[in-house]
């Protein structure tokens, strides 16, 4: 497709291709500000298909992100986040996984996810049927205590959330529910590299990919003084109801989040640099709007910041962020700068090459060919009273929807 795109002088200027979240749980209240943070697409991993239709569907010049998107995950019982809703799906059965995955293929989720409580047979009989719709399965481990890494790797599962399971893998005692004893065994500040190669090289031989959301960690490791650049996208975030709220409430549960999320942290960071070393793909991924204050779009210069701390070059952040991202997705006409690719780039002030951090110096943003200043993108963002009541509505909708299926199978 090609789009009319006007001649812009850009001397003394540095272009990216347009940024990608590989982990995110895009809604339309702030969907502005992801495009306004030079993130053009976003891969959102759980959510519902049909409340994104709007975003999912818009113009590719439109001052939203492109949403290559899951539908809502497909847990266990009795289900972490509570009863089946219009976001999650608590699975009783082998049968009832491999309809949902059917409704989730119709419905267009682009891959599937599943979440820590899924058993070890429903989740085979989730990435069976998925491989039949031909789509991916991603999932997160975090607080599984039945499944760990390498067995949904061989498994069949492709995409490992937060580089989760990985220690349950190497820890088959331990499970984020478990007793202080068993937290106490580990050897939390240094973590066994030997043992953590091991477990990155029989992984590589399944081909997983990991996009491990450092930002999200360290958030929290490093509340009260939590990342929080001023710019035009902050100020406007502030303006966010919803979100500054649910933040808010979150900082509550610091003291107890602290003391896990810090000692999982550097283990995640080290499983992240020597998979990637041993030529695994790692990809750049937030978990917007989860833990505090992962700002949309934002949020996503902090992961490759932090990405260049744990050892990656300049350029490797960067390729892990776009190109790479990109190409672990099936997708070859973003992410780079080509005869025929989107026209999506974000156009800066200074060098990233010289140091990371000058990834936030966005002059204009061009998206499916538009140029767009950040004011003009934020712009676009939606009336909050407005959204909140569809936002309210819909799990009502969703509910009827599924009941009449129900019926009607």
């Amino acid at each position: 497709m090609a789009f009319d795109c006007p001649e812009i002088d850009l001397e003394g200027k540095f272009v990216l291709p347009g940024l990608i979240d590989m982990h995110c749980h895009i809604l339309e209240s702030f969907a502005p500000h992801f495009v306004a943070a030079g993130v053009t697409t976003v891969r959102n991993t759980a959510g519902n298909v049909l409340q994104l239709k709007d975003l999912i569907e818009a113009d590719p010049s439109a001052p939203t992100p492109r949403v290559y998107s899951a539908d809502r995950m497909i847990d266990g019982p009795p289900g972490l986040w509570g009863p089946s809703s219009s976001g999650n799906f608590v699975a009783p059965s082998k049968l009832q996984a491999r309809n949902e995955v059917k409704r989730q293929a119709a419905a267009g989720a682009k891959f599937i996810k599943v979440y820590g409580w899924l058993p070890k047979e429903e989740m085979e009989a989730v990435v069976e049927e998925a491989k039949a719709h031909n789509l991916e399965v991603s999932c997160d481990l975090l607080h599984s205590y039945n499944v760990n890494a390498l067995d949904a790797a061989k498994i069949g599962v492709t995409w490992f959330e937060h580089a989760s399971g990985f220690l349950q893998t190497l820890y088959p005692s331990w499970n984020t529910q478990a007793d202080q004893e068993e937290w106490d065994k580990i050897n939390w500040a240094e973590p066994n590299e030997r043992e953590i190669k091991k477990l990155c090289e029989e992984m590589i031989k399944y081909n997983v990919k990991l996009c491990p959301t450092l930002v999200l960690s360290n958030q929290i490791m490093q509340y009260p003084d939590y990342w929080n650049p001023q710019n035009e996208i902050i100020e406007s975030i502030a303006g966010i109801e919803h979100l500054n709220e649910q933040w808010g409430n979150m900082s509550g549960y610091m003291k107890e989040m602290k003391t896990q999320v810090g000692l999982i942290e550097a283990f995640t960071k080290k499983v992240t640099k020597t998979y990637f070393d041993l030529g695994g793909t790692v990809v750049t991924g937030t978990d917007t709007p989860a833990g505090i204050w992962t700002y949309p779009g934002a949020a996503l210069h902090r992961e490759l910041e932090l990405f260049v701390e744990i050892g990656f070059s300049e350029m490797e952040a960067l390729q892990a962020a776009t190109i790479k991202a990109a190409e672990a997705i099936g997708l070859n006409d973003i992410g780079v700068i080509k005869n025929g690719a989107m026209a999506d780039l974000v156009v800066l002030s200074e060098n990233p090459l010289a140091d990371i951090r000058n990834t936030k110096t966005i002059d204009m943003v061009i998206k499916g060919g538009k140029v767009y200043t950040q004011s003009e993108i934020l712009e676009n963002t939606p009336n909050q009273t407005d959204f909140m009541e569809r936002y309210e509505n819909f799990e009502l909708e969703f509910a009827k929807i599924m009941e009449q299926e129900e019926i009607e199978g």
